[in-house]
């Protein structure tokens, strides 16, 4: 997958805060993504983050 830092990705499941949206922090072997409700950051490893996106909503600025 095409995934970029800044990306907003949304995933399948819902953080407990009730948010779908995450904005990608870090890319590696593992992702770190902020959820953009209530800032609570996650890291997470890649095949798990992949299997869960819903749909990636690009920054028009880049």
């Amino acid at each position: 997958m095409d995934i970029k830092v800044g990306d907003i990705l949304e995933m399948k499941k819902q953080h407990p805060c009730g948010n779908k949206q995450f904005k990608v922090l870090r890319i590696g072997m593992d992702f770190k993504i902020r959820c953009v409700g209530c800032s609570h950051e996650v890291m997470l490893p890649r095949t798990k983050l992949e299997k869960n996106i819903k749909n990636i909503i690009r920054n028009s600025e880049e």
